[in-house]
């Protein structure tokens, strides 16, 4: 598993918690998202955003 900075694991850990609630939508559609690995990946993209450091996706 990759070790992402702090800023990233923190926004990871904020679209975790909004997931939980039922307030976390995905982009255009705005549906709401349920699976844990939607909220992940909406957390890494808005930490990418913000500036924040992420390791690029392994391929297999």
């Amino acid at each position: 598993m990759t070790k992402h900075s702090p800023k990233a694991q923190e926004s990871v850990e904020k679209a975790m918690h909004k997931m939980k609630e039922g307030k976390l939508e995905s982009g255009k559609s705005h549906q709401k998202v349920t699976n844990p690995k939607q909220a992940i990946a909406i957390g890494l993209s808005e930490a990418k955003k913000a500036g924040a450091k992420v390791p690029k996706k392994k391929s297999s």
